[in-house]
């Protein structure tokens, strides 16, 4: 293979690297309900929403807490993770077919090759206070359960 062609070849390669981040792009829109509805959310990410539902355009490569909170209702966290799933691993594949360690490097760099998990972020909020038969129950002394 002569010079000229080869340069030619890593210039495609170079040009077809990334086809994760070209593809599906490098942020993925995350949906964000409670029920009961009006919680206010917000990650470790700095991602927030005023009330629930709501949804957002998220970066990829991003993992993060979700705090919801509401008044009268338990706080409740919950752990999104990142994992590569399908189209993501299409474009991984794509990239190895096409040559393309520079787009491997770029897809795992930029998360395009990722989904998070969960998505839909689904709560049910637990209410801060007991019902009242199980208050009256505790006052006198009666086991709850």
């Amino acid at each position: 293979m002569s010079f000229q062609n080869l340069v030619g070849v890593a210039l495609i390669a170079a040009l077809a690297g990334g086809c994760g981040s070209i593809a599906r792009g490098t942020t993925e829109r995350m949906a964000f309900v409670t029920e009961p509805p009006g919680a206010q959310m917000v990650t470790t990410k700095a991602y927030a929403c005023p009330a629930t539902p709501c949804s957002l355009e998220v970066e990829r490569s991003d993992e993060f807490d979700v705090t919801f909170t509401k008044a009268g209702y338990r706080p409740e966290v919950v752990p999104v993770r990142t994992k590569v799933v399908g189209a993501g691993a299409a474009g991984m594949a794509g990239n190895v077919l096409l040559g393309g360690v520079i787009g491997i490097g770029v897809d795992a760099y930029t998360g395009a090759a990722f989904d998070h998990t969960p998505n839909p972020v689904n709560v049910t909020l637990v209410p801060d206070t007991l019902p009242s038969a199980q208050r009256a129950r505790r006052r006198k002394g009666t086991p709850t359960s």
